[in-house]
C-alpha cells in the first residue's frame, strides 16, 4: 500500500514554511530512511492481506471458521464434564490398557492427537493402510479418549486400536461391524468402544443375515473383553428400546446427560419389561443388565474435528467413550481384570457391571433403575473404589 500527498504546491509566501522540515535536519539519508519505512510497511500490509485472503478462502472451502484453539466456552464445558463424572486420581492415565474404537476412522494429524499410542489400524471399508477419517465422527470419539492437547482424553495413555467400519456418510453394515469387533479381540483389545448410531449425523448401520455385531460382541464378552456401546439418540421419537448392539445383555449400554447432569432428551429409552411386539421379541431384563446401564456426558460435548479444529457434539456416542475411558482406568488400577491376565472371562465383565451399577450416581429421587437414566451417572472414582474394595 502506498501513501500519496494531494496537498497543493507551496506559493512563494509559503516557501519558508515548506522548507522548514529541511531546515530542521531532513537530509537525503533521512528521506531514504522514510522511503525504506514506507516500503517495509507496504510489504507487511501486503503479507497481512494475503494471509487474510487465505484464511477467508479456507473458511469458505471448509464450511466454517478455522479455530486456532477451542473457545473458552468449550474449554469450560470440557472441564465441567470432567468434574461431573468424578475423575480418578491423576496418576491413572490408561497406560498398559488396549482400547479399540470401531467407527469412521482417525485423522492422526490433529495437534491434540500428537504422540498418541496408535498400535493398530484396519480399514474395513476401503482397505487403506494409513489412518484417515472421511467422516469425522471417529476422530471426535478418539479425542474424548486419548486427546492430549487443549482437550484431555479420559485415558490418554492407552494403546489405541482403530477399526474403520463406517463410510464417508457415517453408515455401515452390521457384518462389517462384526468383523471389526473380531479384529479388535484378535489384536488384544481389553475394551471395545462402539459409538455406532449414537450421533445425530451418523446413520444406523444396516442389519443383515449371518454373523451380527451382537454375535461378535457376545463372543468378545465371553473372552473377557469389555464392550461399551451407545444407547442411541431416538429419545424424542423412541422406537421402544436402546440401539443394537447395546441391547445385548453383556454389552454396557450408555445413555446421555446434560452439563447439569440431568437426562438428555435425545437419549434412547430401554425396554426392560419384555415384549412380543414389535419385533424383535425382548425378554425381561434383570440387574445389572437393565438398559441403559449408565449415563454420561452427551449434550454439547467438546470434541476434535478431523480438519484440525474443535467443535461441540451431541449424542450418546460421546457418552460411550467416557465410559470406555473409565474402564481403561479401572483396568490400569486393577490389571487382573484384563482378558489376557485372567481366565475370568464373562465373569469379570459381570463383576464390573455390578460395580458400575453400585457406583452410579442416581438422579434426585431415583431409587431403582430408570429406563432413561439407567442406574445413574458415571462416577469414575466410585467405580474404581468399588472394584478395589471388592
Amino acid at each position: 500500500m502506498s501513501i500519496y500527498d494531494f496537498s497543493p504546491p507551496p506559493s512563494d509566501e509559503d516557501e519558508e514554511v515548506a522548507l522548514t522540515p529541511i531546515l530542521l535536519g531532513e537530509s537525503k539519508d533521512d528521506q531514504s530512511d522514510v522511503r525504506f519505512i514506507k516500503l517495509l510497511v507496504s510489504f507487511t500490509l501486503g503479507i497481512t492481506l494475503i494471509l487474510a485472503a487465505g484464511y477467508l478462502a479456507a473458511v469458505v472451502l471448509s464450511d466454517g471458521a478455522i479455530l486456532l484453539r477451542p473457545s473458552e466456552v468449550a474449554l469450560q464445558r470440557h472441564a465441567n464434564y470432567n468434574t461431573l463424572v468424578q475423575p480418578a486420581d491423576e496418576a491413572l492415565t490408561g497406560a498398559g490398557v488396549v482400547a479399540c474404537i470401531v467407527d469412521s476412522g482417525l485423522a492422526p494429524g490433529h495437534e491434540d492427537l500428537e504422540g498418541i499410542n496408535l498400535v493398530g489400524w484396519k480399514d474395513f471399508v476401503n482397505g487403506n493402510n494409513q489412518p484417515y477419517d472421511d467422516h469425522g465422527h471417529g476422530t471426535s470419539m478418539a479425542g474424548i479418549l486419548v486427546a492430549n492437547g487443549w482437550l484431555k482424553g479420559v485415558s490418554r495413555d492407552v494403546d489405541l486400536l482403530v477399526a474403520k467400519a463406517l463410510g464417508s456418510d457415517g453408515s455401515g453394515d452390521d457384518a462389517t461391524v462384526a468383523e471389526a469387533i473380531d479384529w479388535c479381540v484378535q489384536n488384544g483389545a481389553h475394551v471395545i468402544s462402539l459409538s455406532l448410531g449414537g450421533a445425530p449425523d451418523v446413520l444406523p448401520f444396516t442389519l443383515g443375515s449371518g454373523r451380527s455385531s451382537g454375535d461378535a460382541a457376545n463372543d468378545a464378552i465371553d473372552a473377557g473383553v469389555y464392550v461399551v456401546a451407545a444407547a442411541g439418540n431416538d429419545g424424542e421419537d423412541d422406537d421402544g428400546d436402546v440401539a443394537h448392539p447395546s441391547s445385548e445383555a453383556g454389552v454396557i449400554s450408555v445413555g446421555g446427560v446434560t452439563i447439569k447432569g440431568t437426562h438428555w432428551s435425545g437419549s434412547s429409552k430401554g425396554d426392560n419389561n419384555g415384549r412380543l411386539l414389535p419385533l424383535p421379541v425382548l425378554m425381561p431384563r434383570g440387574d445389572p443388565n437393565k438398559k441403559p446401564e449408565i449415563v454420561a456426558p452427551a449434550e454439547g460435548v467438546p470434541v476434535l474435528i478431523e480438519n484440525g479444529g474443535w467443535g461441540i457434539a451431541d449424542g450418546t456416542s460421546a457418552a460411550t467413550v467416557y465410559v470406555t475411558g473409565a474402564l481403561c482406568l479401572l483396568l490400569e488400577e486393577k490389571p487382573s481384570l484384563k482378558a489376557d491376565q485372567s481366565d475370568g472371562g464373562a465373569d469379570n465383565v459381570n463383576a464390573v457391571k455390578q460395580w458400575l451399577m453400585n457406583s452410579a450416581v442416581p438422579e434426585e429421587g431415583q431409587s431403582t433403575h430408570d429406563d432413561y437414566y439407567g442406574y445413574g451417572l458415571l462416577s469414575i472414582r466410585g467405580l474404581i473404589t468399588e472394584a478395589t474394595q471388592a
